[in-house]
């Protein structure tokens, strides 16, 4: 159980979080779980892959693209899908894994999904690592934006060299963004037991602990049981360093900007305020990282107001 507390700097702040009391059981290992195309098939929604890369879509309007986070899948967004598909054409993407990891590498693959689906144009939300290749994607591909919304976590840049090594106890320290610079020891201990660390996260990071269920948990743990899919996952972060300087020549980020802010991200509309020239933010004070599932009907609501 997570106590949260908002008056504490947050976890992506610079180098600091909200207090939390973690309780970690003892989780099964990762087991192979329910296929992409069954689990789109359950939200009235079809599974596809091109340009490299696999998606779930359905709907019609206005394209609407959504990427996940770490140690997610498309499937975070299962709660907002069917009443998204209900307004727009919706597109949740997994991230890129055979690109170096960088952002700008992987929003140009998700360009190229784009384009691959006939599209000009999207609108285009991201969540946690999906959020900083979504702000890269607004940043390199200005004419494809329609308007982007970043969700809890900002584009990486230099204040990450500013978290500390040790946090005072009770403060929660994002040792996974070291962990994950760690080259061949992370599968050697996570392969086929990855469901320890999404249990321990969402222990972590969640206010509200059902609102990631055992089904939820089993399909990210799958997705992540095998030495490659870790490696992918560990890329993101090591790419981190590259990420900052790509930042430095990036401009005024010109499409429409929507922050979703939490208990975890009360920086987050100054971090956007700088970088963008329309921007702004909700905050959803009652929920932790993984709002997509803990606070679906206001991210729901954000994307509806933001979109029209």
């Amino acid at each position: 159980m997570s106590d949260f507390r908002p008056s504490r700097r947050a976890l992506f702040g610079i180098g600091a979080s909200a207090a939390a009391v973690v309780a970690v059981g003892t989780p099964a290992a990762a087991a192979p779980g329910p296929s992409d195309a069954a689990l789109a098939a359950s939200l009235g929604l079809r599974s596809g892959h091109a340009a490299g890369l696999h998606y779930v879509t359905g709907g019609r309007g206005e394209p609407l693209v959504l990427l996940p986070g770490w140690p997610q899948t498309w499937w975070e967004f299962h709660k907002i899908l069917p009443a998204l598909a209900r307004r727009y054409r919706v597109i949740a993407v997994d991230l890129p894994r055979t690109t170096g990891g960088d952002k700008k590498s992987m929003a140009a693959a998700v360009h190229g999904l784009v384009k691959a689906l006939g599209l000009t144009s999207v609108h285009i939300a991201g969540h946690d690592i999906g959020a900083m290749v979504a702000f890269s994607f607004a940043a390199n591909h200005r004419a494809a934006t329609k308007t982007v919304t970043i969700i809890d976590v900002s584009h990486p840049d230099e204040s990450l060299y500013q978290i500390p090594l040790l946090m005072p106890p009770g403060v929660v320290y994002p040792w996974w963004f070291a962990f994950n610079q760690v080259r061949g020891l992370p599968e050697q201990l996570l392969a086929g037991r990855s469901r320890h660390l999404v249990d321990y996260l969402c222990s972590l990071l969640l206010v509200d602990q059902s609102a990631i269920g055992d089904r939820d948990r089993a399909v990210y743990a799958a997705a992540y049981a095998t030495p490659p899919a870790i490696r992918a996952g560990n890329a993101w972060y090591q790419a981190f360093h590259q990420d900052i300087e790509d930042q430095k020549a990036y401009g005024t980020i010109t499409a429409p900007m929507l922050g979703i802010a939490t208990l975890a991200s009360p920086y987050l509309e100054q971090t956007l305020t700088a970088r963008g020239s329309d921007v702004r933010v909700v905050n959803v004070p009652t929920s932790g990282h993984f709002v997509p599932e803990e606070a679906p009907d206001a991210v729901t609501g954000a994307l509806t107001d933001l979109i029209g």
